[in-house]
């Protein structure tokens, strides 16, 4: 069936250009010479009749009729032009020999007229289609997605070339929006253009634009994000061309979602490559939880340093096995020979596990990022909360000090501050250790580092908003007011492995988390990504605060009190006294495993960690 309507498809133009040749030949003769000449002279009609077929013959060849003349450009009509050029100048030397054509000069203008007309109307005929398609489509887009593109140059023109010829296609573009002063006020596509740019929110409000596709492929990574920022508190889905750096060929006209990640608006981090480089090129590298979000970045990022062996350390086989694979593709594919990398399964609490693991391998350098970390669970489990998050990094802090570890680095978190649950007074509990431990041994220097939320990791709200959405909603909020600071996961590890950098011993590292999200605007934010409408077509509702969360959280980041490292996002939290009997409080905490009730475990908790706050809900 397809077949036979393509054939047909291509028939109709075969036939046009025969009639459309052989007509145009034929009336040009009879604009010079009238119906007499043809009773004087019938080789006219051979001659139109020639020309016309060998048009028809000319145009196969040449495949003239492949052409997709819903899409046809100059390309092709130049193509035609050549092929009409060709054809007429043959006819015209052939026809200069037959002896029945006197007055060859009134001829020659003959053939000029009817070879500049179809110069013109063949390529004409297949124009006609596309014009005709383009504006049935504008008529067609008026009731789709009112849309502003951001970029009024070559990239923006393919946006709206595409919105117009693609019934697929469902954006309605109302304006396009440029920062060129001799743009502005003009049509681009007869389409109007206004700025700029920084004008963004304004233009949206009175186009009443649902979504905004940026256009600007080379755009750099500051000025990108300068773009976002202006889009932040705007109620529009963010779509975006890819960059020039990221086309798959010359002719990638995708449009794709701009990433949470992006929407942040973050500058981008600036790190001492070459420093973490020299530190960990080389070098014997253990990495705890190194199938969790953050562990499995950390695995990443210093595999391209080259140690000599990364050793993946994590309890729960799966997700470690997927990024065990992933480094093994990237080995083979790269044909990288000199990092042995090692995949062991274990926890941390497990003593003997743990020394094996270094009495071994003797890591030179220790990130610890195995934790329970999820609030909920663990106000309903504290027992396994100290079992992983206390006395696993007590044992891990403890083999680094045997095993002469050159530098051991604690994953923490923002909940560690004031902390009002359990996972929060467990990692604190862990930052003394680490503490503790630096302070009495003479080989490794240890340190720990301070974050908030990060955004797509295990336990993130981002994964769960996202499942709410896909299955309709509604998307559900602890409370409205709630705010987190959030950072992606490369940008957090990266300045996990700056601070290993940085650290003496016995530090605390904040990172400069920036503004602090409202969940509500994340949430909004992800159900208009999803091309909804909150409210409407994704409701959004509240659930109320869980046991042992806070409104807000605090990294207590006072720049102006705490010690500056030469990274501007990194701070230095002011050293409190070291806990001289930590190894007492470890062997009390060990106590939890034979508790009945949650809250005698978190009354235990709350004697060893004064700063917690018990939640008793």
């Amino acid at each position: 069936m397809k077949l036979s309507k393509l054939f047909n498809y291509h028939l109709i133009y075969v036939i046009l250009d025969f009639v459309l040749a052989l007509g145009v030949t034929f009336i040009s003769f009879l604009s010079f010479y009238g119906f007499n000449w043809l009773s004087d002279h019938p080789a006219t009609i051979i001659y139109s009749l020639s020309i016309a077929g060998l048009t028809v013959v000319v145009f196969l060849i040449a495949k003239i009729y492949k052409f997709i003349t819903i899409n046809i450009g100059l390309f092709e009509c130049i193509r035609i032009m050549v092929c009409t050029l060709l054809i007429h100048v043959t006819g015209l030397i052939v026809i200069s020999f037959v002896p029945e054509l006197p007055k060859f000069s009134p001829f020659v203008f003959t053939w000029m007229l009817s070879t500049t007309s179809l110069l013109f109307l063949h390529p004409l005929l297949r124009v006609f289609v596309r014009v005709f398609n383009i504006a049935s489509n504008i008529t067609k887009k008026r009731s789709g997605v009112r849309t502003i593109v951001i970029g009024a140059g070559a990239t923006g023109k393919v946006v709206v070339d595409e919105s117009r010829r693609n019934a697929a296609n469902h954006n309605y573009i109302v304006a396009i929006v440029d920062d060129d002063i001799h743009k502005i006020g003009g049509l681009f596509a007869n389409i109007p253009v206004r700025g700029p740019i920084s004008n963004i929110a304004k233009i949206i409000e009175e186009y009443k634009a649902e979504e905004v596709i940026i256009a600007m492929s080379l755009i750099s990574p500051k000025r990108y994000h300068d773009i976002l920022l202006l889009l932040d508190s705007c109620p529009v889905r963010v779509r975006r061309m890819p960059l020039f750096s990221e086309m798959e060929g010359p002719n990638d006209k995708r449009i794709i979602d701009v990433d949470l990640e992006d929407l942040l608006a973050r500058e981008p981090v600036k790190l001492d490559n070459h420093g973490i480089n020299d530190m960990l090129y080389g070098k014997c590298v253990i990495v705890t939880g190194a199938g969790g979000s953050i562990g499995s970045e950390l695995v990443r990022q210093i595999f391209n340093t080259h140690p000599s062996t990364l050793i993946l350390f994590d309890i729960y086989e799966n997700s470690t096995y997927d990024i065990q694979m992933e480094l093994v593709k990237k080995m083979r594919d790269e044909n990288i020979k000199d990092i042995k990398l090692v995949t062991l399964i274990g926890s941390t609490y497990n003593e003997t596990r743990v020394e094996q693991i270094f009495k071994k391998y003797k890591p030179d350098y220790v990130y610890h990022a195995a934790a329970y970390k999820h609030v909920p669970l663990m106000e309903d489990s504290p027992a396994e909360a100290i079992r992983t998050n206390v006395i696993g990094t007590y044992n891990v802090a403890k083999m680094a000090d045997k095993y002469g570890v050159k530098k051991m680095v604690l994953v923490s978190t923002d909940k560690a501050v004031r902390p009002t649950n359990v996972m929060g007074a467990t990692k604190r509990f862990a930052e003394t250790i680490i503490q503790y431990f630096d302070s009495k041994s003479e080989n490794t220097k240890y340190a720990a580092v301070r974050f908030g939320n990060v955004l797509g990791s295990n336990g993130s709200v981002v994964p769960l908003f996202k499942k709410q959405i896909e299955a309709g909603g509604p998307v559900t909020i602890t409370d409205k007011e709630i705010i987190r600071y959030f950072m992606t996961i490369p940008e957090a590890v990266s300045l996990i492995l700056q601070c290993g950098l940085f650290a003496e011993g016995g530090e605390i590292f904040i990172l400069d988390m920036g503004k602090p999200v409202k969940i509500l605007s994340l949430a909004e934010r992800l159900i208009r990504q999803a091309g909804l409408k909150p409210y409407v077509d994704i409701n959004i509702i509240e659930t109320g605060l869980r046991p042992g969360e806070k409104l807000f959280e605090e990294l207590l980041l006072d720049a102006e009190h705490q010690i500056k490292t030469s990274n501007e996002r990194i701070y230095i939290e002011e050293t409190e006294s070291i806990n001289t009997g930590l190894e007492k409080d470890v062997l009390e905490a060990s106590k939890a495993f034979d508790m009945d009730e949650t809250i005698d475990v978190k009354e235990l908790i709350g004697s060893l960690i004064k700063t917690y706050t018990i939640d008793r809900k």
